[in-house]
């Protein structure tokens, strides 16, 4: 979950705020005069952004540098093309997962 402090500090980069729990405690006085209600939406953008970035979940999925590393000395020096091919239906596999 989005924390408050990252979805105020989304709405103003310049708020001067602490969040102690579910407080949150203004020292400039909330300029802006955000609501609870507009940091609730934001925190809800932020997660829904974060919960569809292709991206992170790609990268989580995707064979290591190290597995990367090794298929290419095959295929390359080793000229045995199957550990790149095996590699590469990894690769697919995942953008087929998680799209853009």
């Amino acid at each position: 979950m989005i924390e408050i402090i990252t979805a105020i500090v989304a709405l103003d980069s310049a708020a001067q705020v602490s969040v102690h729990g579910d407080k949150v405690i203004w020292h400039d006085g909330n300029p802006n005069e955000f609501t609870a209600e507009q940091i609730a939406e934001k925190q809800a953008e932020l997660q829904d952004a974060y919960d569809n970035d292709h991206a992170r979940k790609r990268k989580a999925e995707y064979p290591s540098i190290d597995e990367l590393v090794v298929a290419l000395w095959e295929g390359v020096v080793e000229e045995r093309m199957s550990a790149v091919t095996a590699l590469e239906a990894v690769r697919q596999a995942v953008k087929t997962k998680h799209p853009k």
